[in-house]
């Protein structure tokens, strides 16, 4: 009997009971929809951060204390991080000097410090983050705005009390209203917007859509917040990291700051960090899901069990006619792959389409690699959790199966 003969009349057999096949199906659509779909987010997530870093550029060098790569981020111990952050180790005299040092390999350089407050337009409020920066934060970070302009040097060497709304929180704050010029208060002081920025996102990491920009100085002396959270220097050549990275570390250590007080990294190793985690979450979750797929396939190999039993009959009646075991065999491999390999398409449209949905919310991204590996997956299978069924059909004695009732 031909492979086409056979492909043919596994079909028929399937559609005769339309209602039990696509049931049988659905632990396979829903285990590749769900692997698919799970990776596809983490994949989407990767691509995200990697453009958020490709905006930066390539040649941005940051400074921040501790050592935000090891387990404890420097620290024994939570209670003692607390305790040497409060103190501030980093100063920003620190990065005035490695630009006074190193204007040969450095272009510009910008400080970020933090604190939080609650904002308030007319009957909104919101807890907000504040972040103080320095006036060329804009250029150093690549963070534009989108409407209004960046506040000045002597905006800041003022402490003028005017600040850079992120998009998330002026959208909530302000609705659909212009915030520029604007009045907000930050406890209960009167802050001019300046300018809106361009929305940036911030999935797996701080969201800075959320935040609000103050001038450093003004930060300093409103909210008597002196803690440094980055330096972030902007390196002449991106060929000049290493060496740019050797002299940071150089000009720090001759302050009197220890090496476990502060790192110094690119954006590099940054992103091979976040991706790592990522790429471990998304296993993790694609292994989880997978386990639906086992579920589909035990679903399949019980079906399978019960048609050859429904079919023996049938089975005896084509023995009897000259059909081989090996026919026989291939024909139920045939219907359980073709449960699996359609259960497996239908979970993959699902997939895409529910990726195409998220999008609105959170970065998703079907690929191929995905694609050919859950339908692999299911096929496969298809194929184990059939073979013992097919294996029963095709032992099975002529004269005892059309004996049997």
């Amino acid at each position: 009997m031909e492979l086409k003969s056979i492909f043919f009349t596994a079909i028929k057999a399937l559609w005769v009971n339309k209602a039990r096949s696509i049931l049988t199906m659905l632990g396979v659509i829903i285990g590749v929809g769900s692997v698919v779909l799970l990776t596809s987010i983490g994949t989407g997530l990767q691509l995200y951060i990697q453009q958020q870093f490709a905006d930066l550029g390539a040649n941005t060098l940051f400074v921040v204390p501790g050592n935000p790569f090891s387990e404890d981020g420097g620290f024994p111990n939570p209670e003692e991080a607390f305790i040497e952050s409060s103190k501030g180790r980093l100063k920003r005299r620190h990065m005035e000097k490695i630009l006074r040092d190193h204007r040969d390999i450095i272009s510009d350089g910008a400080v970020t410090s933090f604190s939080s407050g609650e904002a308030k337009y007319r009957n909104e409020t919101k807890k907000v983050t504040l972040l103080g920066v320095t006036a060329n934060y804009e250029i150093v970070n690549n963070t534009k705005p989108s409407s209004g302009k960046w506040f000045t040097e002597s905006d800041e060497d003022r402490s003028r009390r005017v600040v850079m709304m992120g998009s998330n929180i002026t959208e909530e704050l302000f609705g659909d209203i212009d915030p520029v010029n604007k009045q907000i208060k930050l406890e209960g002081q009167n802050y001019r917007i300046a300018g809106v920025l361009e929305t940036k996102g911030g999935f797996g990491g701080p969201n800075y859509d959320n935040y609000i920009y103050l001038p450093f100085n003004t930060l300093t002396d409103d909210f008597n917040s002196e803690l440094i959270d980055n330096f972030s220097f902007k390196i002449k050549d991106e060929n000049l990291i290493d060496e740019a990275t050797k002299q940071i570390k150089k000009t720090l250590l001759g302050e009197n700051l220890k090496e476990d007080e502060f790192s110094v990294f690119d954006q590099t190793q940054l992103l091979e960090t976040i991706n790592s985690i990522l790429g471990m979450l998304t296993l993790g979750l694609g292994a989880i899901a997978a386990i639906s797929l086992v579920v589909g396939g035990i679903g399949i190999m019980n079906i399978m069990l019960v048609s050859v039993t429904e079919r023996t009959r049938e089975i005896g009646l084509r023995k009897a006619l000259g059909a081989t075991p090996k026919v026989i065999l291939i024909q139920f491999l045939f219907e359980a792959a073709l449960l699996s390999v359609v259960g497996g398409m239908i979970g993959v449209g699902i997939a895409y389409a529910g990726s195409i949905f998220i999008q609105q919310w959170f970065p998703a991204q079907v690929t191929m690699e995905a694609v050919v590996l859950a339908f692999g997956v299911s096929t496969v299978v298809g194929l184990v959790f059939g073979a013992a069924p097919a294996r029963r059909a095709s032992k099975l004695s002529p004269i005892e199966a059309l004996r049997y009732e």
